[in-house]
């Protein structure tokens, strides 16, 4: 079998050609491999679209090139104020010579990996599972608000009354909500949800509760969705690849309404700029604002 090209992330196909049969290896799309768990030296070509985070990005171009053979092509590419002034960089402090040209907002670096590389491990230890500092949890870069609390999930929290039944995290990151849900005994189970697979790696870990279920899936496609859930908590993202993005927020909430049963009760807090109020009162037989304080609001929603 010949050595496969190795895909991270999905590039619009007018930036850059990828084979058909390439294997895809980011963590944010559902049922892909992961690229750490490729052995070393077993593709022939790599196509990178790398992720804005410094440490990240580091991170998935040094496992992309431990993964290729020596001699094979990596191919990265990135949005200018998104990482991509710095790929050439980066690229060179590991040993590659670089060629780097720049079309539609994007910088594009090509290399030959070399036979002999330099301070890859250190790059793939700096952005590997860890337990964050300011979270005491394990996390890993690149998932939501790895190293600390975000400041709307910690309103959330502190809005939260004791839940009960069979509930869900719609985007659970790395588990910190579902911790405080699953404080309740009446909570009989609590799925956790995230399109991020690190973020559920993460979750695993942290929630040691028999009654924590995980999935690895985007939310907002239907067969995430179960009509049969008492409660749904979420703080909802409105960035999609660094750009703000106010339809993911809509997407989740009608994400909510098709899994909660009758008189099922969403708690969702999100910033005060984001019109996410008539898409609740639209969808919910009752509508209540039960928080609002530094840039935050939490509803509380009931079918």
């Amino acid at each position: 079998m010949d050595a496969p090209t190795i895909l991270y992330g999905a590039p619009h196909a007018d930036l850059v050609e990828t084979p058909a049969a390439a294997v895809q290896t980011s963590p944010l799309i559902p049922g892909s491999t992961a690229l750490e768990a490729l052995p070393d030296a077993s593709a022939a070509a790599a196509v990178v679209l790398a992720p804005p985070g410094a440490v990240e990005r580091a991170a998935v171009l040094a496992h992309a090139l431990r993964a290729l053979k020596a001699g094979g092509r990596l191919t990265a590419l990135a949005p200018k104020d998104k990482g991509g002034q710095r790929l050439r960089k980066t690229l060179e402090g590991f040993g590659c010579a670089v060629n780097e040209t720049a079309r539609r907002h994007h910088r594009f670096c090509t290399a030959t990996r070399p036979v002999e590389l330099q301070g890859l491990e250190a790059a793939i230890a700096a952005g590997a599972p860890q337990v964050a500092r300011g979270l005491g949890l394990w996390s890993q870069p690149g998932v939501f608000s790895w190293d600390r609390l975000d400041p709307g999930s910690a309103m959330l929290m502190e809005s939260l009354p004791a839940l009960s039944g069979r509930g869900a995290d719609f985007g659970c990151g790395a588990g910190v909500l579902a911790r405080q849900v699953l404080t309740a005994p009446a909570v009989s189970v609590l799925t956790l949800i995230d399109i991020d697979r690190r973020a559920i790696d993460g979750a695993r870990r942290n929630v040691d509760d028999p009654r924590a279920r995980f999935l690895w899936a985007d939310v907002r496609q239907p067969e995430s969705s179960s009509g049969e859930l008492d409660f749904v908590v979420m703080n909802p993202p409105f960035h999609d690849g660094g750009a703000e993005d106010r339809g993911l927020g809509l997407a989740f909430i009608a994400a909510a309404v098709r899994s909660l049963c009758k008189g099922g009760v969403l708690w969702m807090v999100a910033n005060r700029g984001l019109p996410y109020e008539a898409a609740l009162t639209a969808a919910f037989a009752r509508v209540e604002k039960r928080a609002e304080a530094g840039g935050f609001k939490v509803y509380r929603a009931q079918r």
